[in-house]
């Protein structure tokens, strides 16, 4: 079980327009993730051993070339004369209950800062007329979990859930919805449509089945790694200089207590030689069975003991086999652990050696291979300033995909409602609006979200705020209302109140998700 730490919760509450913020909150949904392991694939060409004594296993993989020589020439010729594409990766929000109160202005906010928007709503006609019929739609259902294909969800970093239990007067309403927008002071209500169960609890379930994939984790997802016996679902073989008439050779282990803990560590090491023209040497991975997916994520981490040469992270995203791989060089220190960082934007697309001008951009969403090498060449003619013939190891404990730091929430959630609950102690509740007298006969309605006389102006700034904000990571708080809910409240156009500066607010939050399902240590599972 794996929690979904990059999340952040706003609970609401109908006692007047203006928003403060409070902390903590309770009675919040605790949400977990599970990350599933792959398929275990094998490998017949080659063999994985679990002991320091191995022989070096020849390779297996074939690569038909025309002439040796237009290898080479291909390593050592001229430079290209055209910079290579930068490698961006996409940063999508998603915005769910696109056409309510909440969602329409968090989706007004995001596109007036450049920041690209999807919205998931129910009715398509709504959402266009209300959005413009060029908004990027994903008609679907919360409390309906087949039409949540993860596909549809593919490029989302982020995630405004603002998807909310609508309530209305018991009576009926004028068609322009005048008793609604009196407040739920003035009218008995009732529930229409899905219970707040379904939407605030099953619903949430859903949507995280949905996007957590895609909504990365802050300590990353770790591809390689003894952990859980995770080193078995990559599978590595040799890839050397001898397809082309080479002599260097390599192989692919696991030590037993090679770590900087004296746990198990993999380890590439070989002999590289120059001799009949060649001069590298790698071990690269099978295909895997299924792509991985590190949208979500800004690039790949390696947990390395250097040997003060300079090494190659090649990463494909085709199933082909000779095709362009997205590459960038590292440096080692010798004798030292040390983590080494190699952002996704830092990618160049090489095939043997010459950087591709035409090649498509990075795909991080469809990752098929890795590859670590080690070689005389650069890229484009020039040559690895660290590189010496012999033997070399390069040991590694993990690779994994990671967030660029400060952190910041991927999943912002508008919950329940906010201080007056209707089992406070001393709460009386005759002098409460009805929907905090019904609460049980709403269906609990105050346990998840209540729509009421609110600024959701200042909660879609909140929100959109919370996106940018480590401090919000992890915290539950309210927005309370400073004007009582008697009172009207007005806003002049011409003179709308200043904006606010939320961080203040954010970093006198309290750590950690609050409320009963906290306390009793029972999340919700996903």
């Amino acid at each position: 079980m794996m929690r979904f730490p990059p999340l952040m919760f706003i609970t609401r509450e109908s006692q007047g327009p203006t928003g403060r913020l409070l902390a903590p909150a309770s009675r919040e949904v605790h949400c977990f993730l599970l990350h599933k392991n792959r398929p275990e694939g094998t490998f017949p060409q080659f063999k994985t051993v679990s002991t320091d004594h191995i022989q070096p296993i020849k390779p297996c993989f074939v690569t038909v070339v025309a002439e040796r020589e237009s290898i080479i020439s291909s390593f050592s010729g001229p430079a290209s004369s055209e910079t290579p594409k930068k490698m961006e990766t996409s940063d999508v929000v998603l915005v769910t209950g696109a056409t309510g109160g909440v969602g329409r202005r968090v989706v007004d906010i995001l596109r007036k800062k450049g920041i690209p928007v999807r919205v998931l709503a129910r009715n398509q006609d709504k959402a266009r007329s209300m959005l413009g019929a060029d908004v990027d739609l994903i008609i679907g259902d919360v409390t309906k979990e087949d039409t949540l294909d993860p596909k549809l969800f593919k490029g989302i970093k982020k995630v405004v859930n603002a998807v909310s239990v609508i309530v209305g007067p018991k009576e009926g309403d004028t068609p322009d919805r005048q008793k609604y927008k009196q407040g739920i002071k003035f009218f008995e209500p009732e529930i229409k449509g899905p219970s707040p169960e379904m939407v605030e609890y099953i619903g949430m379930q859903n949507l995280i089945n949905a996007i957590k994939n895609c909504v990365g984790l802050s300590e990353g997802k770790l591809l390689f790694g003894l952990k859980g016996n995770l080193s078995g679902k990559i599978v590595w073989g040799a890839l050397d200089d001898v397809v082309m008439g080479g002599v260097s050779e390599s192989t692919f282990q696991i030590l037993s207590t090679g770590s900087e803990t004296g746990g198990p560590t993999g380890l590439f090491k070989g002999t590289v030689s120059t001799s009949n023209n060649g001069g590298f040497t790698s071990i690269r991975t099978k295909n895997f069975t299924v792509p991985e997916d590190l949208s979500a994520y800004d690039g790949i981490e390696l947990r390395v003991k250097g040997d003060g040469r300079r090494y190659k992270l090649i990463i494909r995203t085709s199933y082909e086999w000779d095709t362009v791989g997205y590459t960038a060089s590292f440096d080692t220190t010798k004798g030292e652990w040390q983590s080494v960082k190699v952002p996704f934007s830092s990618l160049r697309p090489v095939f043997r050696a010459r950087t591709m001008t035409d090649a498509p951009p990075f795909d991080a969403s469809n990752i098929t291979s890795l590859q670590l090498m080690l070689s005389k060449f650069e890229y484009d003619g020039k040559l690895n300033p660290t590189f010496t013939e012999g033997p070399f190891e390069l040991p590694f404990s993990s690779i994994r995909a990671y967030i660029n730091e400060p952190i910041t929430p991927r999943f912002v959630h508008v919950s329940s409602a906010g201080v007056t609950r209707p089992e406070r102690p001393g709460l009386d509740l005759s002098k409460q609006p009805p929907a905090v007298r019904l609460n049980k006969e709403l269906g609990s309605i105050l346990t998840y979200k209540l729509k009421g006389k609110i600024s959701r102006e200042e909660v879609a700034c909140i929100c959109v705020a919370a996106l940018a904000s480590p401090n919000a990571v992890g915290k539950t708080f309210e927005v309370k209302s400073t004007v009582p809910f008697s009172e009207p409240y007005v806003i002049d156009p011409s003179n709308p109140p200043p904006e606010k500066d939320y961080e203040v607010y954010f970093k006198e939050l309290k750590e950690g998700i609050t409320g009963k399902e906290a306390l009793e240590a029972t999340p919700a599972q996903v």
